[in-house]
């Protein structure tokens, strides 16, 4: 097939795709995970239920999915703020911050939704990186002189991602903010 046509097809099955996943997102956050069907998603994606079982072969593959995208898209956003000019504890500051913000925004998805999206290795490995270069900015901020060097690093992002998660249950960014605060100060130079 000349090269124009695969391209066209490719973009093709791209757009139903996605379409598909923000079509079953939006049917989701309507109506919860159990009114949710295959037959309701294909209706309101606009294709026949035959193309997206060529697709996918359940909800709950499509909403993987589509947490799968999200999670991609908030790894990038993080790196572009971890990658930006700046000391490394205004880098690390920006991280923190919107990674709690994400962190109060995820409190929305409910409790089986939240069971079934975040139970599977592309959380795992999501989560990984994260600490991974989270670890990377703190040891920058010691050797910069503006995170205390007596806990190892490692650990250091330990404490972040986990006091960060509690930022679930908070009403406001102004709520998310103070957390962010008091977490920072907990990584200051002893001193």
């Amino acid at each position: 097939m000349p090269k124009l046509w695969n391209e066209t097809i490719e973009e093709h099955r791209r757009a139903v795709r996605e379409a598909v996943l923000e079509t079953a997102a939006a049917l989701v956050a309507e109506q919860g995970l159990r009114g949710v069907t295959m037959s309701r998603i294909a209706e309101q994606s606009g294709i026949g239920r035959a193309t997206l079982y060529k697709y996918f072969p359940d909800v709950e593959s499509i909403l993987v999915a589509w947490h799968e995208r999200q999670i991609v898209g908030h790894l990038a956003e993080l790196s572009a703020l971890r990658d930006r000019p700046g000391t490394p504890g205004e880098r690390l500051e920006a991280v923190l911050e919107r990674y709690a913000l994400i962190q109060q925004q995820r409190h929305g998805h409910g409790g089986e939704l939240s069971a079934l999206m975040h139970s599977g290795d592309h959380v795992t490995h999501a989560e990984q990186h994260l600490r991974h270069f989270v670890r990377e900015l703190l040891t920058e901020g010691v050797q910069a002189g503006e995170v205390r060097d007596d806990v190892l690093p490692d650990e250091l992002a330990g404490y972040c991602l986990h006091a960060l998660a509690g930022a679930a249950g908070l009403p406001s960014k102004a709520a998310v903010r103070r957390l962010v605060a008091v977490t920072l100060a907990g990584l200051r130079p002893q001193g």
